[in-house]
């Protein structure tokens, strides 16, 4: 026997074991998102909660996925949309929600350009600042993302368990328009998705998560994040330094319209393995050598099968055997998956069909892309994301490197009075207020 034939079956080994486990991980999520939805919490929490929705320009869907957020089963809550400028295209939008808000205060926050923080947390620390005494949880939510009227209620339960500093939810891609692009994003997310387990591992995703004020300010997130681009992953690090317990919600797994081209999909998913690598270099160098390794070990297989069978080479049954191997595991754990979905969203099985069935059978593609992607997130540390251009450097640390104006949206605010106040870089925020109260204010 060989040398190379005895590490090819030591990696063959490896790599089957890991489709396994990682088989095994999908089953686990799934059978905790079936009994957590089935026994949904119902003790109510009357805790005040800051919601913060960071918006710029026109998500697909934008006016339905914001439209949730003030219309909440939560009795005792406050949002905050917060854009860069008032020539927004979110802002026509926001004001149109805030003038049939209700019941729920409401404010429109102008954080103004970032020049030294990625815009997303710029707006984030707008949001979070001037907090009124009696707010106990701050609440962050993405413009991409479609939340339930229970979210905000099932989220902040989640922190009245002992020793819950946070929750997080994560997102699910809805394919609005199904494409080669769509498709493989999709099974990408969902393959990532299924990795939360009951206590998070601390790992909290930015477009849907809670964390208590005081353990909000104790950590020193608000210090922390000014100066980097990714607010979910230097959460998630300082949350682990300190020891703070974060719970993964199931019910709060958000839908997230999705429809975008192949350029659109490459672009994304090669900036969220930049950022984890400069983030996260250990978890990066996992998903690298998992991922890549997926890819190597199947198509590398499947070609020497091919050819030795072209060449009539004895051996030729040894890789085309771990080709089936994986590509059943591959179609049980796609099944798993796609099982997963029609719990969540019951009522989209006929819109997620075709996403489904890729997921189940297009593993071997989906690999192959994925790989190709960490291959070219392993350079670079320059990326693109909502129109500006930044450089990132070891530990988070980021420059700025070009800034694209948005055209102007008609709007009101520009006959308005803007007040500026630069001390907290908010320079206008419009209130809703509730019912019988006083009229609107400015901070």
């Amino acid at each position: 026997m060989s040398a190379w034939f005895v590490i090819w079956s030591a990696l063959a080994v490896v790599a089957l074991g890991q489709a396994a486990l990682l088989g095994l991980q999908t089953y686990e999520h799934r059978r905790f998102a079936r009994s957590r939805l089935r026994n949904p919490r119902t003790a109510p929490s009357l805790r005040r909660v800051r919601l913060v929705a960071p918006c710029k320009g026109m998500d697909h869907g934008l006016e339905e996925n914001l439209r949730p957020l003030l219309a909440q089963d939560y009795p005792n809550y406050e949002v905050v949309f917060v854009v860069e400028s008032p020539d927004d295209l979110a802002c026509a939008t926001i004001q149109a929600l805030i003038r049939d808000a209700g019941r729920v205060p409401v404010r429109l926050a102008i954080a103004g350009k970032a020049t030294e923080t990625g815009q997303k947390i710029h707006n984030l620390l707008a949001g979070v600042s001037k907090l009124p005494e009696d707010v106990e949880i701050l609440a962050f939510v993405d413009s991409d993302a479609r939340p339930h009227p229970a979210w905000l209620r099932l989220l902040v339960q989640r922190l009245d368990n002992d020793g819950a500093c946070a929750a997080t939810g994560y997102r699910w891609f809805i394919p609005t328009k199904n494409s080669l692009a769509t498709l493989i994003q999709y099974s990408i997310n969902s393959c990532a998705a299924v990795m939360y387990r009951a206590d998070a591992r601390g790992l909290v995703w930015g477009g849907s998560w809670a964390i208590r004020r005081d353990k909000f300010e104790a950590c020193g997130l608000r210090e922390a994040w000014r100066g980097t681009l990714s607010d979910d992953l230097m959460a998630t690090r300082v949350l682990k330094q300190h020891k703070l317990r974060v719970e993964f919600e199931p019910a709060c797994m958000l839908p997230s319209p999705l429809q975008l081209s192949t350029g659109q999909m490459l672009e994304f998913l090669r900036r969220q393995y930049v950022i984890g690598r400069v983030y996260s270099i250990r978890n990066w160098l996992i998903g690298f050598a998992s991922i890549v390794g997926t890819a190597v070990m199947f198509w590398g297989n499947l070609v020497a099968a091919f050819y030795g069978a072209a060449v009539g080479a004895n051996w030729a049954w040894a890789p085309l055997a771990y080709c089936i191997a994986w590509y059943a595991l591959s179609v049980t754990r796609g099944a798993l998956r796609s099982s997963t979905a029609r719990i969540y969203f019951r009522d989209r099985g006929h819109q997620l069909r075709t996403a489904l069935t890729f997921d189940t059978y297009a593993g071997p593609l989906v690999a192959l892309v994925n790989g190709g992607l960490m291959l070219a997130a392993a350079v670079g540390t320059t990326i693109t994301w909502r129109g500006n251009t930044y450089r990132m450097f070891q530990g988070g640390r980021i420059q700025l490197l070009s800034h694209v104006d948005e055209p102007a949206a008609p709007s009101e605010l520009d006959k308005r009075t803007i007040r500026v106040d630069q001390a907290e870089n908010i320079v206008f925020d419009m209130f809703h207020a509730r019912p019988k109260q006083k009229t609107n204010k400015v901070m």
